[in-house]
């Protein structure tokens, strides 16, 4: 159990690192703009309490504004995303009964769950984070092609993370 934790800190400060010192200043056409330490929010395992779901998204969205000065939108976005965390679980059809050593990953669910898992929560992250950016409705097209936009490029960049460092279970 120490491990996992270990491994979940450790993904936490790396994500935190990639996000602010070379994804914060990738900004592709003014509307790509990827933001994979939501990476965090989707690996944790299964059974972690609400309330933990809940402070770690927090705290990821937190440390993300406190270094992208962007005033809690981070931190707003991270925090509805681990929100829908359990639903989106539900509807993804994770199995009602399964090992208590299961990550959501492509490893343990395999891809396709891990897809629909993976879009539905980066799309409610994206939507929001971008709404709570332009803050009026006049603007919705741009927000809808940035929410698509980097919807996209952060899914991508999460599989590739995925399989670049998921582990085989014996």
């Amino acid at each position: 159990m120490n491990k996992a934790y270990g491994k979940d800190i450790l993904r936490f400060f790396v994500l935190i690192a990639l996000q602010v010192l070379i994804l914060d200043h990738i900004n592709l056409g003014g509307y790509i703009n990827p933001s994979l330490y939501v990476l965090f929010i989707l690996l944790l395992p299964f059974e972690i309490p609400g309330w933990a779901l809940l402070i770690s998204a927090f705290l990821i969205g937190f440390s993300v504004d406190s270094f992208s000065n962007s005033t809690g939108l981070h931190a707003a976005a991270s925090v509805f995303m681990a929100f829908l965390r359990p639903w989106v679980i539900r509807m993804a059809g994770a199995p009602a009964e399964y090992e208590g050593n299961l990550k959501p990953g492509i490893a343990d669910m395999g891809f396709r769950w891990f897809f629909a898992y993976t879009l539905m929560l980066v799309f409610a992250h994206q939507l929001l984070l971008f709404l709570f950016e332009a803050f009026r409705l006049e603007e919705i097209g741009y927000v809808l092609i940035r929410v698509l936009a980097g919807s996209t490029l952060t899914i991508i960049l999460i599989i590739l993370a995925e399989y670049l460092f998921m582990h085989k279970r014996k």
